[in-house]
């Protein structure tokens, strides 16, 4: 299949922009960059895949892991221990990433809240949590919300505003809130009953026809599963289209960044990767952006390291790679009298977050919210994980039990808070290397008291939910330390010290005048489970003043 969509640089050119990275992010940059007026190059190391190529096949998608992320992942709980092999697909253990065109936008659940303005000056508000190293942002919600607004109209996110507790915002949502789910309906009357105040989900996922895209047609295959329709609102139906429109964007697939380039003054001139048959390139740029998500970031600026940054690129503070935040998760499925039939349509239509703000009265740090949503409605996966802890999955009753259930399913989400702790890192792993040889990704991590004291609150009010809904069943999960993660965050955070951070409130690297960095390694604190839309954000915000550093030679 063809690479490219549009103009092709080449080797030799020298472009604007050369970024690392087609998600969230980097797709989000590579529009703005481009619409502005510069040469820019996207390197992606995954595949791309044209709509019609996403499959329904939970087999390949979850279990061969065939969008997903090929980097080898090592796991351990602190630095004395020796860390091991971590496969998400092999014992739902280590990074659950998409590694195509894309990135993760192209497999995620879409659940899209805004940030709030707790979650920017909350060590402020709050002062220091011990074990921690909570900090405010440089920014605030108000710089940002332009950039959420944006996020809304040009990303495409359905929704309704005035929900409850809701931040400021300048206009309302592009459309409405997708259909509300049997899970919705029940949640919602659960939520009410208890006197709580849930409301319709923010989603990016059309639910109308919006910028030349169309709506979601229902067929249930989003969480893990690229949207043929269009409909999901990644960065490769959204932003790489109109970036290679511009015919000033190339999108490179399958190439493998190693190394950030620099010369002797210090500024960087591009970067080293392995193309797509393998053979070893040099794309030369006046800037390089790092968009490779809260992992690769920290691990290619690990693997750039030079006599000028002995402990790695950009990393005088020896802040990259630390303060490491994941979200914490409390899943409680339900079985209910009558089918559901959560198998079909999007993952999640209502939410609540009542618990938002971090509360003094419950004795310890932490907010969050809960949704309602289908989970485990994958029949594999339903076959594999359905039933409780301990319950025999052999034999003619389980399967009685999985032919009567599976529709008569729904889960509880609680989605909480991660405290920065400088000890829960992302280094090189000393032993194990990927395909090309280079170190693999070594996870340190081991979740902060808080955030399991607030998992566990949650996960009570999750059930409080079920028993409301007039749930048959209710299944608890233990709540653990974290073995697993799919939002990789904070891991060169943004601030004003550069002591203290890795770049500053423009996402210029305090080291090296024109690198930047932008995706979930740039913030400060976790929110409460759903960063993506603020990743976006910042990378819109990002995009501008990029783009008017270039005008002005500071770059």
């Amino acid at each position: 299949m063809p690479q490219s969509y549009s103009v092709k640089y080449p080797p030799s050119a020298v472009v604007d922009f050369v970024i690392v990275g087609s998600g969230a992010a980097g797709g989000v940059l590579a529009k703005e960059l481009s619409v502005a007026g510069f040469a820019v190059v996207v390197l992606e190391k995954g595949p791309r895949l044209r709509p019609e190529q996403f499959a329904h096949d939970e087999y390949r998608y979850l279990f061969q892991n065939e969008i997903g992320f090929k980097t080898p992942v090592t796991w351990r709980e602190h630095a004395k221990q020796v860390a091991t092999p971590a496969s998400f697909n092999d014992g739902m253990r280590g990074i659950w990433a998409a590694q195509v065109v894309g990135g993760s936008s192209v497999h995620f659940t879409a659940n899209f809240w805004r940030f709030r303005p707790v979650d920017f000056d909350e060590r402020s508000r709050l002062g220091a949590i011990p074990g921690a190293s909570l900090a405010d942002w440089p920014i605030s919600y108000d710089d940002l919300e332009p950039y959420y607004t944006k996020v809304d109209w040009e990303v495409g996110v359905s929704g309704a505003a005035g929900g409850w507790g809701e931040p400021r915002r300048s206009r309302p949502y592009p459309v409405p809130p997708l259909p509300v789910k049997s899970a919705g309906v029940l949640f919602e009357r659960a939520a009410k009953k208890l006197g709580w105040h849930p409301f319709p989900a923010p989603m990016a996922i059309l639910s109308r026809p919006h910028n030349g895209r169309g709506a979601c047609q229902s067929c249930g295959f989003c969480m893990g599963y690229g949207c043929e329709f269009g409909a999901k609102s990644s960065t490769l139906a959204s932003m790489i289209p109109i970036a290679e429109r511009t015919g000033r964007c190339e999108v490179r697939a399958n190439c493998h960044v190693r190394k950030v380039e620099l010369d002797a003054k210090g500024r960087a001139t591009g970067v080293i990767y392995f193309d797509a048959q393998g053979k070893e390139q040099l794309q030369r740029a006046r800037a390089v952006v790092l968009a490779c998500n809260g992992a690769e970031t920290p691990r290619l600026l690990l693997m750039s390291k030079n006599k000028h940054f002995p402990q790695g690129l950009a990393n005088s503070s020896g802040m990259v790679g630390k303060h490491l935040m994941f979200n914490g998760g409390a899943i409680v499925p339900g079985l209910y009298e009558h089918p559901l039939n959560e198998y079909k349509g999007v993952q999640v239509t209502r939410i609540a977050l009542d618990w938002y703000d971090s509360d003094a009265k419950r004795g310890f740090y932490g907010g969050g919210g809960l949704d309602a949503r289908a989970d485990l409605t994958l029949p594999i996966f339903w076959g594999l994980a359905g039933g409780a802890p301990g319950q025999r999955n052999w034999g003619s009753d389980y399967k009685a039990f999985l032919a009567h259930n599976f529709t008569r399913q729904m889960s509880v989400m609680g989605h909480t808070t991660s405290l920065p702790v400088e000890s829960n890192t992302i280094t090189l792993d000393p032993t194990l290397t990927d395909a090309h040889g280079l170190p693999a990704i070594r996870v340190t991590y081991r979740d902060h008291e808080d955030d399991l004291k607030m998992t566990r609150f949650m996960q009570e009010r999750a059930r409080e939910i079920h028993v409301a809904a007039g749930a048959k069943q209710v299944v608890d999960f233990p709540v653990g330390v974290s073995t697993s993660a799919a939002h990789l965050l904070g891991t060169c955070r943004m601030g004003n010290d550069p002591k203290s951070s890795v770049v500053d409130r423009f996402h210029r690297t305090h080291d090296v005048r024109n690198l930047f960095i932008c995706d979930g390694s740039s913030l400060v604190t976790s929110g409460r489970g759903q960063p993506t839309m603020t990743i976006m954000a910042l990378a819109f915000r990002a995009g501008e003043h990029l783009a008017a550093f270039a005008r002005r030679g500071e770059i």
